[in-house]
């Protein structure tokens, strides 16, 4: 009896692996090996990426963000995404997180804000996949803001936005 329960463990913990890798994987075709999106909005309240191409959207991704909530970034530490236009202006291939495109943020208008509230503003905003080696965690990454104020997406999805997003375009993010 004994062994049977062992093996049933064993075997109903395999397949719950299993289901989560199948599941964790991102569905739906690439974009064509052409495509270039000209400007990206995020939607920090519907936790959305759409990747824009003349005025056309490319792909909408469901995203996660700051661990410290919707409001947006004031301060170096708040763990909150920050709204406003930016650039993507660098890019990581070595990154923590999967590969990673820079925000712009802080701008001059971030800047002399928290100067004024004598803080710093905080940087190094990205655009990022997963951690490296939790990939496998797919879109159950999802389920929780948990970035340090950078905006998430899949691995899968990162190579795509890494693919089609070039340096220089324009970042909007609102609430």
């Amino acid at each position: 009896m004994k062994l049977k329960l062992l093996v049933f463990g064993v075997g109903a913990g395999a397949a719950a692996i299993a289901g989560i890798a199948i599941l964790g994987r991102d569905a739906g075709p690439s974009l064509p090996a052409d495509a270039r999106a000209d400007s990206v909005f995020i939607d920090k309240t519907g936790h959305t990426m759409t990747l824009f191409s003349g005025g056309q959207t490319l792909r909408t991704y469901a995203v996660s963000l700051g661990r410290g909530g919707l409001k947006a970034k004031t301060r170096e530490g708040d763990n909150r995404t920050p709204e406003g236009s930016y650039l993507i202006d660098a890019r990581n291939p070595r990154s923590a997180f999967h590969l990673s495109l820079h925000i712009s943020y802080p701008d001059a208008r971030d800047t002399a804000a928290a100067v004024v509230r004598g803080e710093k503003p905080g940087d190094d905003i990205m655009i990022h996949g997963i951690r490296n080696g939790l990939g496998w965690l797919g879109i159950f990454h999802r389920w929780v803001d948990w970035t340090a104020g950078c905006v998430a997406v899949t691995d899968v999805e990162m190579e795509e936005v890494w693919r089609v997003v070039p340096d220089g375009t324009p970042v909007e993010i609102r609430r």
